[in-house]
């Protein structure tokens, strides 16, 4: 019966597969489209790259940096991978062959039978994985080795070692990376190896003896011995970093370091290379006892040697004469730190203010600040836009730049920014693909403002060069106004059109009247990258993530992208090696807009040179720097201006040229990039004519000078004579940033005076407002004689006043704040402008314009309104430069009328009457026009001054204040019967 109940193997059901093998499938396919996914993106990311940098036509950069980065990252990596996969198979090879039966063999014993089947791939495996990790840290190296291949001498030595900078500026660091590199290599090996001789036998550590197999004693010695020997390397190494170490009081050497530390490191030495043989010497040996008792003695040594006794010497020696035992060691940090920021030349003259606003003569003062800068770049970035921007979409840079030009042959200072596309300004149902990347791509034409006029209607004078009215136009003429390269272009363009086809990019016509028709117009620049083809459009599409390369029909076979845009940007890319200064500024040169840029040598490895942060160094309260590029942190003690670069707005041609063609680093560079930096003497003379000295590098020159401007090391120790540059006293927690104005240099060409454009800063006792000194750097680069020349002028006492009480007395000044108290009443707002300090014959004077946003207005941008002067202990207030000065000096009369002085250009006259001050400085100048403004202005003032005298209940002051307007117009309405007769 059973029988009648069997299955028939018919019956059964074919066996179906398992799920764990669909399950395998399914993640070695997830696994191999992962891969794929990742070697195509890189493989596009190297693809467009090499593109781009042929573009730009530096095939040569790319080029040299892959084979370098690739040699690097395959030689080191190989490297370790060899030498941890030869420990690995030599420790398996040399594995006893028969073990001692114990629990702990017994217990390894499921271990090495699931490792010995696939211990061929483990190897191979862990070979691979720290060679990776190798080769990718060596790819990071490429900065070091690329210096130590062509690094060439400075030319001086150290004080201490008396070796040529170049060593540790070029040589030590990589020397550095190659003995780690031999230490990390020995301790991976010596770890693999000794995990092998364990898991085989041939190290036993639960046994009383013999523990060691004599194979892994001697492989395990020989490693140990690598290490101790390239850590005795190591200590060589170490003393000569002693000269470019920190410490509390400087960087360098100290009393501590020469005396112990040095001495302890040379010991160290010596103890390593003697266990480095005791470990050697084991291989045959076959004790451990020396080489034990050796390596116990180094770790000793170097607690002792290199902790305890510094501390000791530093604790009873220096500290009791402190200031005598550093003395030679700051007097070397002191004339290596002015060396290497190059500031070793500039010293302080004794600068006697006699300003007295009694004796001054309004006329003297008008003539000597006729160029002082009233257009401050921060604020009226507003009022550019609103005047110039024409559309929503265009924009300016947040802090505009100054630069000069020469106008009707008179040197002007002009505050510029460019009228760049900001897509962010399009309505957000525009802000489709093909907007976005092929109508809305470039900016248009530069918007300038006299740095130090604006007209009669107390407006910033702003116009557009390209159409400005006359001398302007004709002294700069035409030039190309579309701007595809610049701060705040788009992330990429598509750009370029088949023959027939309309023009789509969107473009402007005349803007000189502050408006403009709508137009279209097709990029034919030279730049950008062709992506007209199908490997290059999916490239593209990979490289930005956007299928539109491939799908869009504006990606035609005459197409071209345009992307890394921003001229700092580029310039960086192309030369990798180069710091670049945070502020590119643009100048037309040759019909042109050229992005102008200084480009830094830096380092950190200057021996006896004060190290600090570049950023701290450059902070102020007009930018916020993120640090330097070209070193692991933004530390240096070392910087030069090694290059000047252009970046062309239009097709984004870029060019390098040698500036400081002296500096060894720069030599170095250029050796291992030929033919990337052009000669100095390649320099067109128009581009030569806006060229500048660079903001990033005085910032750092006037902060490391605040300090080192004191050459005596006793004095220096002391501190009592240490400088700072002040807080900026508009926004605080930042420091005043420096200014660009022309500043008449008592001895000019042949002895004469003469007016600089220069490039300004203060300096204030160090936590203390007053003012220590002013500091210009001559900034013309057509004057190669004087380019470059810093003046500092010392105050004989600290008495002087700072930026900080000259701006405290214009807030305090019961005439100031009646007149600004207008605008906060009416719920309006008052800004205070930069805060400018000016050497003049005489003394210093104080110059601050003040900016008004009215309440209630459609146009809320601020308009220069007023600008406050201080001279001589007396403050003034006026609508223009003079009517301040007249102001503050109690002038009745009014100001010359200097049409291009310090804002002179509009209302005239101005002053104090009635007030006992000094009567008719000077006579009236201009036409009676501008006299009869200026004196109706004046009423107006007037009349405010007795509403606010009357409002707080003062009537002495209201009925003067009103007498003196009747008196204003009576003068006003004289002068206007004279011109009908």
């Amino acid at each position: 019966m059973s029988e009648l109940f069997d299955e028939d193997p018919r019956d059964t059901p074919p066996p179906t597969r398992s799920r764990p093998g669909r399950s395998r499938a399914l993640v070695i396919t997830a696994v191999a489209v992962v891969l794929a996914f990742f070697v195509l993106t890189t493989f596009a990311g190297w693809y467009t790259d090499r593109l781009w940098y042929r573009s730009v036509g530096f095939g040569g950069v790319f080029t040299k940096l892959f084979w370098t980065k690739t040699g690097l990252f395959l030689f080191f990596g190989v490297l370790m991978a060899v030498v941890v996969g030869a420990n690995m198979a030599l420790a398996y090879r040399m594995r006893p062959l028969f073990r001692p039966s114990s629990p702990e063999q017994t217990g390894l014993d499921r271990y090495r039978e699931v490792v010995t089947p696939i211990r061929t791939w483990l190897l191979v495996g862990v070979s691979v994985v720290v060679g990776l990790f190798a080769g990718s840290s060596a790819l990071g190296q490429w900065r070091h080795y690329l210096l130590w291949r062509h690094g060439v001498p400075f030319g001086s030595n150290d004080h201490f070692f008396h070796k040529d900078i170049g060593f540790y500026v070029f040589d030590l660091p990589w020397l550095h990376y190659l003995v780690n590199f031999v230490m990390a290599a020995t301790v991976v090996a010596l770890l693999t190896a000794a995990v092998v001789h364990y898991l085989y036998g041939g190290v036993r550590l639960q046994t009383a003896h013999d523990r060691l197999s004599g194979a892994a004693q001697g492989q395990l010695s020989l490693l140990l011995g690598v290490f101790v020997l390239a850590k005795a390397a190591d200590y060589y190494l170490d003393r000569f970093d002693l000269v470019t170490g920190g410490g509390g009081l400087i960087t360098g050497m100290t009393y501590t370091d020469d005396q112990a530390v040095w001495p302890a490191k040379n010991i160290l030495m010596f103890i390593a290379l003697i266990c480095a043989v005791l470990f050697f010497l084991n291989v045959w040996r076959r004790t451990w006892v020396l080489p034990s008792v050796g390596l116990a003695l180094l770790a000793l040594s170097a607690v002792l040697l290199g902790l305890i006794w510094p501390g000791i010497v530093q604790q009873f020696q220096v500290k009791p004469s402190e200031a005598d035992k550093e003395a030679p060691y700051i007097d070397t940090n002191i004339r290596a730190t002015r060396e290497a920021y190059g500031i070793q030349d500039v010293k302080p003259q004794v600068y006697s203010s006699r300003a007295s606003a009694a004796s001054a003569r309004l006329a003297d003062l008008e003539s000597q600040t006729s160029t002082v800068p009233l257009v401050d770049p921060h604020l009226v970035r507003d009022t550019f836009e609103q005047n110039q921007q024409i559309r929503a979409y265009y924009s300016v840079a947040d802090v505009l730049d100054v630069d000069r030009y020469r106008i009707q042959g008179v040197d002007r200072a002009l505050v510029l920014g460019v009228r760049e596309l900001d897509q962010n300004g399009i309505n957000a149902g525009d802000r489709n693909w093909s907007n976005l990347h092929t109508v809305y791509t470039h900016g248009n034409g530069i918007i300038a403002a006299f740095a130090n006029q604006r007209p009669a209607s107390n407006s910033s004078e702003s116009t557009d060069i390209q159409w400005a009215e006359g001398q302007a136009q004709h002294d700069l003429g035409q030039y190309e106004s579309r701007v595809y390269f610049g701060e705040q272009s788009p992330d990429y363009s598509i750009v370029g059109k088949q023959p027939g086809q309309p023009d789509v990019e969107l473009d402007l016509g005349n803007t000189a009247s502050g408006s403009a028709q709508d137009d279209t117009t097709t990029y034919t620049g030279k730049g950008g990258v062709s992506v007209g083809g199908f490997v290059n459009k999916l490239m593209y599409a990979i490289k930005f993530g956007d299928p539109n390369f491939l799908l869009s029909e504006r990606v035609n076979s005459d197409s071209k992208v345009l992307y890394d845009r921003n001229p700092r940007d580029r310039v960086e890319r192309v030369a990798p090696w180069l710091t670049v200064d945070s502020d590119p500024y643009p100048a037309v040169v040759d019909g042109r807009i050229q992005w102008i840029l200084d480009g830094y040598t830096t380092t950190d490895r200057y021996p006896s040179s004060e190290s600090e942060s570049f950023s701290t160094m450059t902070d102020d309260s007009l930018q916020n720097n993120t640090g330097l590029r070209t070193i692991p942190t933004d530390e240096i003690n070392y910087m030069r201006n090694a290059v000047k670069a252009t970046v062309d707005a239009y097709d984004g041609t870029v060019h390098l040229y040698a500036w400081d063609q002296t500096d060894p680093i720069l030599r170095a560079w250029e050796s291992a990039f030929p033919g990337t930096v052009e000669p100095k003497a390649a320099i067109p003379p128009a581009l030569m004519d806006h060229l500048r000295y660079p903001e990033d590098l005085f910032k750092v020159q006037r902060y490391q000078f605040a300090r080192y401007h004191v050459t005596d090391a006793k004095d220096f120790y002391q501190g009592n004579n240490r400088w700072e540059v002040p807080e900026d006293p508009n926004v605080r927690g930042h420091l005043q940033p420096p200014y660009r104005m022309f500043v008449d240099q008592p001895t000019g060409k042949n002895g004469a005076p003469q007016s600089v454009f220069s490039l300004t800063s203060v300096f204030t006792p160090y936590q203390k407002n007053n003012l220590a000194a002013f500091v210009s750097v001559d900034s013309d680069a057509t004057d190669p004689q004087d380019y470059g020349h810093f003046r500092v002028l010392q105050m004989p006492d600290q008495q002087t006043p700072g930026p900080g009480l000259i701006a405290n007395q214009f807030t305090s000044n019961s005439e100031v704040a009646n007149e600004l108290a207008q605008f906060n009443r009416s719920g309006g707002e008052t800004i205070p402008g930069n805060l400018l300090t000016l050497p003049i014959k005489d003394g210093l004077i104080y110059v601050e314009p003040v900016y008004a946003v009215r309440a209630g207005s459609s146009s809320s941008y601020p308009i220069l309104q007023y600008v406050l002067t201080s001279y001589g202990g007396e403050t003034g207030i006026g609508r223009t430069l003079g009517e301040s000065l007249a102001d503050a000096l109690g002038v009745t009369g009014g100001s010359t009328g200097t049409t291009q002085g310090g804002g002179n250009t509009g209302s005239q006259g101005g002053g104090k009457t009635g007030n006992g001050g000094k009567q008719g400085g000077s006579a009236p100048t201009g036409t009676a026009e501008q006299r009869i403004r200026g004196l109706l202005d004046r009423a107006d003032r007037a009349f405010r001054q007795a509403d606010a005298a009357l409002s707080r209940h003062d009537p002495v002051t209201y009925a003067k204040k009103v007498e003196q307007a009747r008196n204003l117009i009576a003068q006003a309405v004289a002068l206007a019967n004279q011109q009908k007769n």
